[in-house]
């Protein structure tokens, strides 16, 4: 959206005064340098087995961070699709509501069109999601990811990351510890101690010792090529590694769950895994009054986004505006310990 386009709407006093603050922030010239970051996520499964695992995660969180007062994901699309490299898959699209989550003072800031678009391309062990927000234009989060039965070892699994001139841009690789790693204090209840877990059915676990990736099989590896980006003058850095912070509490409690969860869903056929997503699609709608809605996904991206909300308020290098309007589009609550798991 330009301003151009943005003048010509006629819109309320709350929602206009918002768009002037955006509009006094965003340079459509602005193209610097984004921060890109790769996670490796190491787990004691097989791709083979995560195939099952992944739609049974999904599923259930669908469920679990749907209430009678939370927000919905609008379904947009959900089609068959086929690629030359990839082969067949599957393409969604929905729109992530997130409004009425806000503090009251936020929302009489925040335009009621506001909503987060998340794209996905599900070519299963590859997958390409990307995030954008209808209120910050400069607001992109896009994860490409691919999965290997291996520890993380693969240096040359994902492509190199280029600039908009076709350049290679240097990126860090983090290796995410779901055993030793602290879970964020709001999520140990759902997570489970692996350096004590046993799984009845398959008899894995524990997994102790610093070197445990090596010394289990199967094992399997989620690799994730992150890219954060904020074009906001004077907030862009601060806020793009606020954002990685958060998608990296995604990646490290939606993980440990999977293993977590192992007896849950190891050995459900995909047709059994269908009928409890239909169970859960169920009783998600009649949480939310039998509105076609479901939260899946939405309390993690918005936890992303008030994250980034976050560290443009905390900066106190900006600009009292573009504070205000990054704050605003971005919903400020503290970060990123609220973060939910999204499908990321």
């Amino acid at each position: 959206t330009n301003t151009n386009t943005i003048a010509q709407l006629r819109l309320p006093s709350s929602d206009a005064s918002c768009v002037h603050l955006a509009a006094h922030v965003f340079s459509p010239s602005l193209h610097a340098a984004m921060l890109p970051k790769e996670y490796r996520i190491p787990m004691p499964i097989s791709v083979e087995e995560y195939h099952v695992g992944q739609l049974y995660m999904i599923a259930k969180h669908s469920n679990q961070n749907t209430d009678k007062g939370g927000e919905g994901v609008e379904v947009i699309q959900n089609h068959p699709i086929e690629d030359e490299v990839h082969g067949k898959g599957q393409f969604t699209e929905k729109r992530i509501h997130v409004g009425s989550s806000l503090p009251g003072w936020m929302r009489s800031m925040i335009p009621n069109f506001f909503y987060i678009t998340e794209k996905a391309w599900n070519y299963f062990p590859y997958t390409e999601t990307e995030f954008t927000c209808s209120f910050v234009p400069k607001f992109h989060i896009r994860v490409i990811t691919r999965y290997e039965d291996n520890p993380g070892d693969n240096d040359e699994c994902m492509e190199p990351t280029v600039d908009g001139n076709g350049a290679p841009v240097v990126r860090e690789v983090d290796v995410i510890d779901i055993v030793h790693e602290e879970i964020p204090e709001k999520h140990r209840k759902e997570c489970a101690n692996l350096t004590t877990f046993v799984s009845e059915k398959t008899g894995r676990g524990p997994f102790t010792g610093k070197d445990w990736m090596t010394k289990h099989s199967p094992m399997m590896c989620s690799y994730k090529v992150v890219e954060a980006r904020f074009e906001v003058w004077g907030l862009q850095t601060r806020v793009e590694r606020f954002m990685h912070r958060s998608v990296r509490d995604v990646l490290l409690v939606g993980h440990n769950q999977a293993v977590a969860w192992l007896d849950e869903w190891h050995g459900l056929t995909m047709e059994q895994i269908r009928e409890y997503e239909a169970k859960m699609q169920a009783e998600a709608n009649t949480k939310l009054g039998g509105k076609k809605k479901s939260t899946a996904g939405a309390a993690g991206v918005a936890g992303v986004v008030r994250a980034a909300g976050a560290a443009a308020a905390a900066d106190g290098g900006a600009s009292t505006e573009g504070a205000t309007a990054a704050t605003a589009a971005t919903a400020a609550d503290p970060p990123p310990s609220d973060v939910k798991v999204a499908e990321l």
